[in-house]
């Protein structure tokens, strides 16, 4: 365990109107007319060349709220510069909300109370009351992580007396562990852990363990789980003797007890280019999509309640390219990519680091140090600047609040290219923030920009720039910039902060937000939601979202709504807005993503039974059977991947066709017809392969009929 690196590896129900007469439901769409017209801004006036890329924000689209612990680092007891003021002053200025400790793999082997970590090395001045300082004099919240390695419940639970009830440190989040997963019970083993049992079963129990003893002390305390990341290693790995692989083993015992859970996540090995750091950050959404649709599946309607971290991420662990100018547009990127897909804090690895390997990178030494500031320290004869000096990781963090604060919204935006990353931030005030990423080294970018349910004033934009020259996030004034078009700097990012004209938006209307939706009933077709009333509405209009596009799927005066003719086992992302007296809409309630099922009275069932992973591949088993009064001869099995980076290398017992993520499979010449009422069955399978998460596919259909499960 090296003393300056990361923790780890991987890694009342109103009216239902659906069906109306075509005026109600052209008058209801008359209301969303925001949504794809009236809040468009020109693109660029007649005769001008074109632009090279188009950006469209829809701020009736929401993704979230920004949460107080939204912008997050970690620090570790072996940072001597850990508690210097400049930390506190820095992490200020970049609305950092939220402080890890005690850091990674030490939090293993650390005890709070005698500030000791046996095996490790513990800087001076780094206890737990010098931390909590920094923390307040940076207006933040810590992130503490309770020793399992070498710890107990009871030293926990000691540590929230001290905390909470001794100290009146208000400290709410709780994780148990660092990456306990990698304590040798798959083989790999960085993580210091003395149980006897190293099973994911031991660890779900002694996650009770030390919630039942931490929440005796303080209730109000939240606890957090750890959990691999889907798509990375050991993700899909089952031990021996372990009824399924980590999390699902895991969430399977805890769901109950804990409130949020942990993952990390980290673009690659230390072979990693900037280029491929930045790309594969479009892995990301996926990977937290499934880590939610584990919750659901073992925490059912109280999935909500149960938040996801993640308290580690950066671009590799080891090598170069870690404090130039590429890892900043990654940190950007990443923390509102995050954020953007459920996450409720984004923890930089690391506040400090230490050098590492030394190159040259966009013409500037990369120190291969994954801290955010300086540490001071060499490699050999070449020494970083004075400690605490920025990287250009902080000011791409930094630039992520030029956004907006805890309370904001999220709202969807779509670049049309993949070098030029697009976020958007719907302010509390009406005004709309919006961050552009140019990932181009060598050519600026010009960007239209549109705009859905959002009409900007005449007034310029204020906008800020970090970009090759910046020392600092930069007020620029005289860039020319528009509302409708901008021009972003090579290897550069641009904040443009927009006021809406008057009378438009949601300050405009007399509705309040409503509640998130929440799903009360699914079926292979239709989807009953519900969701808190507005003060001020007079109807709701629930809506799909297709990336930045928005579209009318229902409509109510109640608070509830019934969705009809939806596709057996299709994936659905909806907002409710509130529309008051004159139509005039509310900002969009949070979002409700829900996938449907199959029908239970199918002509047919199929199995799909994954035998064995082992985190980039696996082998699965499919089942066949025909329910109808009819034999059938000749048959096929289509269904499609929920990502793209999942495929079958190979199959046995049939004949399998990928185009895209549609796999058909067709039965092997000879093959007998499927008996009538499940008479017989037909099994075939597969090694598959995936590059990130490999959630199920959620529809199969024999010969086009869509089948039920199991």
């Amino acid at each position: 365990m090296p003393l300056p690196q990361r923790s780890g590896r991987s890694a009342g129900t109103g009216t239902r109107r659906l069906a109306r007469t075509a005026a109600a439901l052209a008058a209801a769409l008359a209301l969303l007319a925001p949504l794809d017209a009236a809040g468009a801004a020109s693109a660029a006036e007649p005769g001008t060349p074109a632009a090279d890329v188009g950006v469209r924000v829809n701020t009736q689209a929401s993704l979230g709220r920004l949460h107080d612990t939204a912008r997050g680092v970690n620090t570790a007891v072996w940072d001597s510069h850990m508690n210097d003021p400049e930390v506190a002053a820095l992490m200020k200025a970049a609305d950092v909300g939220a402080m890890r400790y005690p850091g990674g793999s030490y939090a293993d082997i650390y005890h709070w109370e005698t500030h000791t970590a046996p095996g490790g090395y513990v800087a001076p001045g780094t206890d737990f009351d010098s931390f909590m300082g920094t923390v307040r004099a940076a207006g933040a919240q810590p992130i503490l992580i309770a020793n399992y390695g070498s710890g107990t419940p009871e030293e926990a639970a000691g540590w929230v007396r001290y905390a909470n009830v001794t100290k009146d440190y208000g400290v709410r989040y709780w994780e148990i562990g660092n990456e306990i997963y990698g304590n040798g019970h798959y083989g790999n083993g960085w993580e210091h852990d003395e149980h006897e049992d190293k099973s994911p079963r031991e660890y779900a129990r002694q996650v009770r363990a030390y919630a039942e003893a931490m929440k005796a002390v303080d209730p109000t305390v939240e606890i957090g789980a750890v959990l691999t990341t889907p798509g990375h290693w050991p993700d899909g790995v089952v031990g021996e003797g372990d009824p399924g692989d980590w999390n699902h083993t895991v969430l399977s015992e805890v769901t109950d007890v804990i409130d949020f859970v942990s993952v990390h996540w980290y673009a690659g090995g230390s072979d990693t280019t900037a280029e491929d750091a930045m790309a594969r950050l479009a892995r990301l959404p996926g990977e937290l999509r499934e880590v939610r649709s584990q919750i659901d599946r073992y925490a059912g309607a109280d999935s909500p309640r149960i938040g996801i971290a993640l308290t580690e991420i950066n671009t590799n662990t080891g090598g170069a390219r870690l404090t130039a100018r590429p890892n900043g547009l990654f940190a950007a990127d990443a923390y509102l990519t995050a954020l953007e897909n459920g996450v409720f804090t984004v923890d930089w690895w690391n506040t400090h680091n230490g050098p590492g390997q030394i190159t040259t990178v966009d013409g500037e030494t990369d120190y291969g140090d994954m801290g955010m500031l300086s540490s001071g320290s060499c490699t050999g004869d070449v020494c970083e600047p004075a400690p605490n000096t920025p990287f250009h990781p902080y000011y791409g963090m930094k630039m992520t609040s030029e956004l907006g604060t805890a309370g904001d919204t999220l709202v969807a935006a779509a670049s049309s290219a993949q070098d030029v990353s697009a976020h958007a931030v719907h302010r509390r005030d009406g005004r709309l923030s919006v961050l552009l990423v140019n990932k181009d080294p060598d050519a600026a970018r010009t960007v239209d920009l549109e705009y859905a349910g959002f009409t900007p004033s005449a007034a310029a934009p204020e906008v800020s720039r970090y970009a090759r020259g910046d020392s600092d996030v930069t007020a620029v004034t005289d860039g020319g910039a528009s509302a409708s078009r901008v021009t972003v700097p090579p290897y550069g990012m641009l904040a443009l902060t927009l006021t809406p004209q008057a009378g438009t938006g949601p300050g405009a209307s007399d509705a309040g937000a409503p509640g998130t939706p929440r799903l009360q009933a699914v079926t292979d077709t239709t989807a009953l939601l519900s969701w808190e009333g507005a003060r001020g509405a007079a109807r709701y209009l629930v809506q799909a979202r297709d990336g930045a596009h928005t579209r009318l799927v229902g409509e109510t005066t109640g608070t509830s709504v019934t969705l009809r003719n939806l596709p057996p086992g299709s994936t659905h992302t909806v907002n409710v807005l509130a529309a008051d007296a004159s139509g005039r809409l509310s900002a969009p309630s949070a979002p409700l993503t829900f996938t449907t099922g199959t029908p239970p009275d199918a002509a047919c069932a199929v199995t799909y039974h994954r035998d064995t992973s082992w985190g980039n591949g696996f082998v699965t088993t499919v089942t066949v059977r025909n329910l109808s009064d009819t034999p059938i001869t000749g048959w096929t099995v289509d269904w499609d991947w929920p990502t793209d980076r999942q495929s079958v290398s190979s199959g046995w017992n049939a004949t399998f066709h990928q185009t895209g993520r549609h796999v058909r499979v067709t039965a092997p010449e000879g093959a007998g017809a499927l008996a009538p009422d499940g008479g017989s069955t037909a099994s075939f399978g597969f090694v598959g392969a995936n590059d990130g998460p490999n959630p199920e596919p959620t529809v199969f259909r024999l010969n086009g009929t869509v089948c039920s499960g199991g």
